[in-house]
C-alpha cells in the first residue's frame, strides 16, 4: 500500500485473545514507524486493561489518509490508510473475516449517490 512494508505481530493470552500488538513499518527512527509503534502501544494497553479488540478496531476502520491503496495482502486488497489495514488485519484474523471486506461508511455513500430531493 502506497509502496509501504510492514508486519504485525501479536502475543496472545493462553486463551487465544490477542493481548500486545507489535507493529514494524517503514525506516526506523521514521514519522511512520514512530506512529505504527506509538498505535501498537496503544492497542497493547487497552486490551491488556480490558478493552475489547472490537470496540479498537470499529474506531480504526474507515480511516482514511496517505498512504492508502491496494495492498499485497489478498484478504484485504484495499485500505484506506496504515490505521485501517492494521484494523481490518486485526479484526479479520482475530473477530470475524467480515472485518476484511471494505465497506463504505454510510456518509461516504451519500456523498457519492446523494438522495434525490
Amino acid at each position: 500500500m502506497g509502496g509501504q512494508e510492514g508486519y504485525i505481530i501479536v502475543g496472545m493470552y493462553n486463551d487465544g485473545r490477542p493481548g500486545e500488538v507489535f507493529i514494524k513499518m517503514a525506516k526506523e527512527g521514521s514519522t511512520l514507524s514512530g506512529v505504527m509503534d506509538g498505535l501498537a502501544m496503544s492497542l497493547s494497553i487497552g486490551l491488556q486493561y480490558g478493552v475489547p479488540l472490537k470496540v479498537l478496531v470499529d474506531k480504526l476502520i474507515n480511516m482514511r489518509f496517505e498512504p492508502s491503496g491496494i495492498t499485497e495482502n489478498p484478504d484485504i486488497r484495499f485500505a484506506t490508510s496504515v490505521l485501517d489495514y492494521v484494523a481490518r488485519w486485526l479484526g479479520g484474523r482475530f473477530i470475524s473475516s467480515d472485518y476484511l471486506k471494505t465497506k463504505l461508511a454510510i456518509s461516504e455513500k451519500e456523498a457519492l449517490n446523494p438522495p434525490d430531493k
